[in-house]
């Protein structure tokens, strides 16, 4: 489990900011943050710093959707079993992903490839939910809000889809 350190400046008003230093990740807040907006905020850095890092690596494999995904189960959905396999498909037009519950597998759009690492996150967030959950009811929703940005990914994925609706 990579370290956190969070460093509250009187200084600092409003922007938050963090950086890595081998494997402690470092976090700049406010003074006057509560905790509960430093969790969310270190949440997002990390997530940021992961993503930055993820996106200076190899194209997206199979192999890496499932590292990722084990990675995104153990931070967000501990609850979930272990899917016996993830990876990208080419015969999902209308889903960005699905989900089989029975046989533990789970399948993402390769329309998702090029799309934001945020936005490839929500989306297997939202899909090892559903290897807990297998509706949409209230309880799903508390499991996938656990993840800092999904609404923002959530409308880039509507935005997406809207503007490819649009297309001749």
């Amino acid at each position: 489990m990579p370290r956190i350190e969070v460093r509250r400046s009187a200084r600092r008003t409003r922007t938050v900011s963090a950086r890595r230093e081998g494997d402690l990740t470092i976090v700049m807040i406010p003074a006057t943050m509560s905790a509960r907006e430093e969790r969310r905020a270190v949440d997002e850095m990390v997530a940021k710093l992961d993503a930055r890092e993820r996106s200076r690596r190899a194209p997206r494999s199979d192999e890496a959707l499932a590292r990722r995904a084990a990675e995104l189960a153990a931070r967000y959905v501990p609850e979930a079993p272990e899917p016996a396999s993830v990876r990208w498909v080419t015969n999902q037009n209308t889903r960005w992903g699905s989900c089989t519950p029975v046989d533990r597998t789970i399948r993402l759009s390769h329309r998702l490839q090029d799309m934001p690492d945020h936005v490839v996150d929500a989306v297997l967030v939202h899909e090892l939910t559903h290897l807990v959950v297998s509706g949409h009811g209230p309880r799903f929703d508390a499991i996938v809000r656990r993840h800092p940005r999904m609404d923002e990914a959530m409308g880039f994925l509507e935005g997406v889809t809207w503007q490819r609706r649009r297309e001749p």
